[in-house]
């Protein structure tokens, strides 16, 4: 049975490491925990998880945050299905609950960004009623 959950516990949130390192694989293996533990604590951070049998078949980190432009939103950090179960509807119930939830928490909007080289997510986020609206622009310091 389908599931999603908050993530909280230590052990919940290291049950999302090997499907959240398959999107971000420079975040150390051995740092996960703590990682996500500090940006919880210093940035609103959130994690969700997709369970299928009680393991972790997708994951989504996410933040709720304020923006002059835009008003309240759920800005969508981390959004990943194990790729070896993708194309059976985990990402799609996971968004689902995400857009469930920034409304819960009273977001007007939900916003993602993405690299340009992800074609395939593309198609799933406009399947999913997503919308390009700006360019993201970033400069290594």
């Amino acid at each position: 049975m389908n599931m999603v959950l908050k993530v909280s516990t230590d052990e919940e949130i290291l049950a999302t490491r090997e499907v959240m390192r398959q999107l971000r694989p420079n975040v150390p293996y051995d740092e996960y925990l703590a990682t996500v533990a500090r940006m919880k604590e210093a940035d609103g951070y959130q994690l969700a998880a997709l369970y299928d049998n009680e393991t972790v078949r997708a994951v989504a980190g996410y933040r709720i945050m304020e923006m002059l432009y835009c008003g309240k939103i759920m800005y969508v950090d981390d959004l990943n299905t194990d790729e070896r179960y993708r194309s059976k509807g985990y990402g799609k119930a996971l968004m689902d609950w995400l857009k469930a939830e920034a409304r819960t928490q009273g977001c007007g909007q939900l916003h993602l960004d993405s690299g340009v080289q992800r074609e395939q997510t593309h198609r799933f986020y406009f399947r999913e009623g997503l919308t390009i609206n700006c360019y993201h622009f970033h400069l290594m310091l």
